[in-house]
C-alpha cells in the first residue's frame, strides 16, 4: 500500500487471500486480530477510491463476515458502509454496499425488532434528506427505505416521515421515488407477502408417494424431514396473530400540512422542474390524501379546470384524481362548477361514445362522493342519454340514474325514481343528504339479522310442537337466568314501604319502566326525605327532557306526513327501529352472526326475481364492491369503465378473443380420465399399472399369455386365492386400514 506503482499482481493477490484468511480464524485468535477490524475499516474509508475493485470488495466482505461472527456489532459496520454507499464513484462497489446494508438491517431484525439500531438509521436517513435537499445521495435513502417498508422490517411512522420528506424534496427522482411509495408501496408490501406464502408451498402428498414408490435412501429421508419441519414451520406461523400493518396514508402526523406543501410547492410553482407526468403522480397523492382524510384544499379544485377538456393528455388521469379528492365536507357550489364543465365538455351528443361514457362516470363518482355537487336541471339532462343507442353510454347514464335513486331520489322526475325509490319517499326511508350530516353509526343490515333470528325462532317453535305457546329465544331464556324474582310477595302486605332511590332505579329498570316514570310514581306515591335542592334538579331534568321530547315531536310531525296516510308502514318502520336498537344495545355479536349478516346482506342486494344467471351476476358485482376497500385509489381505467363497450374490437382482437375461445371450449371437451391424467401429472405422479399394462408391447405379452395357457386348473384355483387373500389384506404392501 505504501508503494501502490512497484506492487505486482501476485502481491495484491496474497494480500486479499491474507485478509481473508485472517477474517475466517478471528474469532479463534480474538487477541491477536483485536485490532484487525479497525485496520480494516480504516483502509476502505481512507484508501476506497484508490483500492482496486477486488481488494475493495474482499475488505467489505471481510467487514460483513466479522459481523456475522460478532466480532464488530451492527451499527459499527452501517456507519462504515453506508457513507461509502452515498459517496464511491464506482457503480459496482455502491450495489454492493446496498445489498450489505439491506442484509445486515434484516438480519438484525430477524428474530426480534431492533428498535435502537432502527431508530439510529433512521435518523441518519432522515438527516440525508433534510441537509441538502438538491443533492441526489437522498436517493438512496429513499431505496433503502422503500424495500425495508415492502419487507415489513420498517412498518412504524418514522419510516414514512422519511418518505415524506423525499417526497418534498427539490430533486426530481427523490421526489418522484417519494411519491411513488405513498402511490404503491402498499401494494408492493401485499403482493411480496402473497408470493412468499405462496412459493414455498409443499406437496406432502406427493412427497410421501415418492419416497413409498422409490427406492429408500437417506437423500430422500432428508428431503422428508425438512418438509416437515417446513410445513410445521407454516402452521405455526398461520397460528401467530397477524400484525397490524397501517398503510402510510394512515400514519402521517399532519396529512394536511404534508397535502398543502405538495401542492403549493410542486403543482402551483411556476419554478418547478416537475414535467407534465411527474406534476400527475404528485396530484394523484394529494387527492388521494385530500378525500381519504376530508382535507380542505380550496385552491385545488380551481387547479383542475384547465385540464377538463378531452383534448388533455392523460385526460382520465385527471378525472380521477378529481373524483378521488372529493368528499362530503367540500362545499356543493365549488364543485358544481366543476360537474357543469365536465358535462359541457364531455357529454354531447358531438363528442365521441368514449368520451361521453367518461364523462358521465367522473360525474357518477363525484356525486358518489357528494351527492349535492349536481343540480335539478343537469341531472335530467344526463339522466335521458340512458337512451343513447351507444351501449357504453347508455349504461353510464343508467349508473348515474341508479345512483341518486338510492340517494336522493327526490331530484329525479317522478317517472324515473322507480318503484322501490317512490315507496322509499313516501314511508320516509330514503331522505336527501344535507351538507355535513354525517350517517348514523351502525351496523348496515342489522335488521335482516333480527328479522332472521325472529323466523328461527318460530320455526324452532313450530319444530317442538303446535301447543308450546311462543315466547323469547333461548337467548333471551339465557339472559333472563341471571334475574332474581320475589316470589313471596303479597300483595296485601298493608301498606306502602320506604325504598331507597338506588333500589328503586334498579326496579324501574328490571320492569322496563323509564327512570323518569319511576321517579314520577315515587313522587306521587311515596312521601321521601329528600333534600329541597335535590327535588329542584329532579324539576330542572323533568323540565328539560319535556322540552327535547316537544322538539322531537314537532320534528317527526314535519316528517312523517308520508306516514299518517300509511299506518301499516309508519309502524312496521317503528317496529324495525326498535328492533335494530334492542338487538345492538343488548346482544353481543358472534362470528358466526357477523357471517350470517354478510350471507343476509348479499341475499338482500339481489332481486331474487330475477333470473338465475343475472342473480350469479349481481351476487358477484356486489362482492366485488363489498371487497374494495376505503384507501384503494380510484384509477383512470375505472374511469373509462364502460367506454370498451363503445369501442368495436379490431380483427387482431377479435381473433385473439376466438382463440381464447377455443381453447376454453377444448378443455370443456377433455374426459374425466385425461383431466385425472393430467392433475396426477401435475402432482408429479405416474400412471397406474393397469394403464402401463395396456399400453404395453404386444411381443413383451406373448410369453406371460402362453404361461397362462399352459396352466392348469389347480394351478388357477391358487392364483386365485392367492388374489383373493391379497385383496383382503389391501394388495401387496398391505395398505388397507
Amino acid at each position: 500500500m505504501q508503494a501502490p506503482a512497484s506492487v505486482t499482481d501476485t502481491g495484491i493477490v496474497s494480500f486479499r487471500d491474507l485478509i481473508d484468511f485472517v477474517a475466517h480464524v478471528a474469532d479463534c485468535y480474538p487477541i491477536d486480530t483485536a485490532q484487525f477490524p479497525e485496520d480494516l475499516i480504516q483502509l476502505v474509508s481512507l484508501h476506497h477510491e484508490h483500492l482496486g475493485s477486488e481488494l475493495r470488495e474482499k475488505v467489505v466482505g471481510s467487514l460483513v463476515l466479522l459481523r456475522r461472527k460478532d466480532i464488530i456489532d451492527s451499527p459499527r459496520l452501517l456507519q462504515t458502509l453506508f457513507p461509502l454507499l452515498i459517496s464511491t464513484p464506482s457503480k459496482s462497489t455502491r450495489t454492493l454496499l446496498y445489498q450489505k446494508c439491506l442484509s445486515d438491517l434484516r438480519t438484525s431484525n430477524a428474530k426480534t425488532t431492533n428498535h435502537r439500531l432502527n431508530r439510529t438509521f433512521q435518523t441518519v436517513l432522515s438527516n440525508l434528506l433534510t441537509s441538502d435537499r438538491t443533492s441526489p445521495k437522498g436517493l438512496w435513502a429513499v431505496k433503502i427505505t422503500r424495500e425495508l417498508w415492502k419487507r415489513q422490517i420498517w412498518t412504524e411512522s418514522k419510516a414514512v416521515e422519511i418518505m415524506k420528506e423525499a417526497s418534498l424534496a427539490e430533486n426530481e427522482k427523490i421526489v418522484i421515488g417519494g411519491v411513488r411509495f405513498f402511490l404503491g408501496g402498499d401494494k408492493e408490501r401485499e403482493e411480496l407477502d402473497d408470493e412468499s406464502s405462496d412459493e414455498d408451498a409443499i406437496d406432502m402428498g406427493k412427497i410421501k408417494h415418492q419416497i413409498g414408490i422409490n427406492k429408500k435412501t437417506k437423500k430422500k429421508a432428508r428431503q422428508m424431514e425438512n418438509a416437515v419441519a417446513t410445513v410445521k414451520r407454516k402452521e405455526r406461523k398461520k397460528k401467530q396473530p397477524h400484525p397490524l400493518n397501517f398503510s402510510a396514508f394512515h400514519l402521517l402526523h399532519d396529512p394536511q400540512g404534508f397535502a398543502e406543501d405538495l401542492f403549493f410547492k410542486h403543482l402551483q410553482n411556476t419554478k418547478s422542474r416537475l414535467n407534465l407526468d411527474q406534476k400527475l403522480l404528485v396530484l394523484q397523492l394529494v387527492s388521494r390524501l385530500v378525500g381519504l382524510h376530508k382535507l380542505t384544499i380550496m385552491n385545488l379544485y380551481s387547479y383542475f379546470i384547465k385540464y377538463l377538456t378531452p383534448r388533455q393528455p392523460s385526460v382520465t388521469s385527471f378525472l380521477a384524481s378529481l373524483a378521488q379528492a372529493t368528499h362530503s365536507l367540500v362545499p356543493p357550489d365549488v364543485l358544481e362548477s366543476l360537474v357543469k364543465k365536465i358535462a359541457d365538455e364531455f357529454v354531447s351528443e358531438a363528442v365521441a361514445p368514449e368520451v361521453a361514457s367518461a364523462g358521465l362516470n367522473t360525474i357518477r363518482e363525484i356525486c358518489v362522493r357528494q351527492p349535492l355537487a349536481m343540480n335539478y336541471t343537469l341531472l335530467q339532462d344526463l339522466v335521458d342519454y340512458r337512451k343513447s343507442k351507444d351501449k357504453g353510454v347508455m349504461m353510464a347514464a343508467k349508473g348515474l340514474l341508479g345512483l341518486y335513486r338510492e340517494i336522493a331520489p327526490g331530484m329525479l322526475r317522478k317517472r324515473d325514481r322507480g318503484k322501490d325509490a317512490t315507496m322509499g319517499l313516501r314511508s320516509g326511508e330514503r331522505k336527501e343528504q344535507r351538507f355535513g350530516e354525517e350517517a348514523i353509526g351502525q351496523i348496515e343490515g342489522l335488521e335482516l339479522l333480527e328479522k332472521w333470528k325472529e323466523e328461527e325462532n318460530q320455526r324452532r317453535i313450530a319444530a317442538k310442537g303446535d301447543d308450546v305457546e311462543p315466547g323469547p329465544s333461548d337467548d333471551d331464556v339465557d339472559d333472563a337466568d341471571g334475574w332474581e324474582f320475589d316470589e313471596d310477595s303479597d300483595s296485601d302486605s298493608g301498606g306502602w314501604q320506604n325504598v331507597s332511590s338506588d333500589d328503586d332505579a334498579k326496579d324501574a329498570d328490571r320492569i322496563g319502566r323509564p327512570l323518569k316514570k319511576a321517579r314520577h310514581d315515587r313522587r306521587t306515591s311515596v312521601e321521601t326525605e329528600e333534600d329541597e335542592e335535590d327535588e329542584e334538579e329532579d324539576q330542572e331534568e323533568d323540565q328539560e327532557e319535556d322540552q327535547e321530547d316537544a322538539e322531537k315531536d314537532e320534528e317527526e310531525q314535519d316528517q312523517d306526513a308520508d306516514k299518517e296516510n300509511n299506518p301499516d308502514q309508519a309502524s312496521e318502520a317503528a317496529r324495525l327501529e326498535t328492533a335494530v336498537s334492542s338487538l345492538a344495545t343488548t346482544r353481543i355479536l358472534t362470528p358466526a352472526d357477523l357471517a350470517k349478516l354478510q350471507e343476509l346482506r348479499l341475499a338482500a342486494s339481489i332481486n331474487n326475481a330475477l333470473p338465475a344467471s343475472q342473480r350469479r351476476r349481481a351476487a358477484a358485482a356486489h362482492q366485488a364492491a363489498l371487497q374494495r376497500h376505503v384507501d384503494d385509489p380510484l384509477t383512470a381505467a375505472e374511469i373509462e369503465g364502460l367506454a370498451s363497450l363503445s369501442s368495436k374490437n379490431t380483427k387482431e382482437q377479435r381473433i385473439a378473443i376466438a382463440k381464447a375461445g377455443k381453447e376454453d371450449k377444448d378443455e370443456v371437451k377433455k374426459s374425466t380420465t385425461a383431466r385425472r391424467k393430467e392433475k396426477k401429472q401435475e402432482q408429479g405422479k405416474s400412471t397406474t399399472n393397469r394403464e402401463k399394462a395396456r399400453k404395453k408391447n404386444f411381443l413383451m405379452t406373448l410369453g406371460k399369455a402362453k404361461g397362462k395357457q399352459k396352466k392348469s386348473l389347480v394351478d388357477r384355483g391358487k392364483v386365485l386365492k392367492a388374489h383373493k387373500e391379497r385383496g383382503k389384506r389391501g394388495g401387496k404392501r398391505g395398505n388397507k386400514g
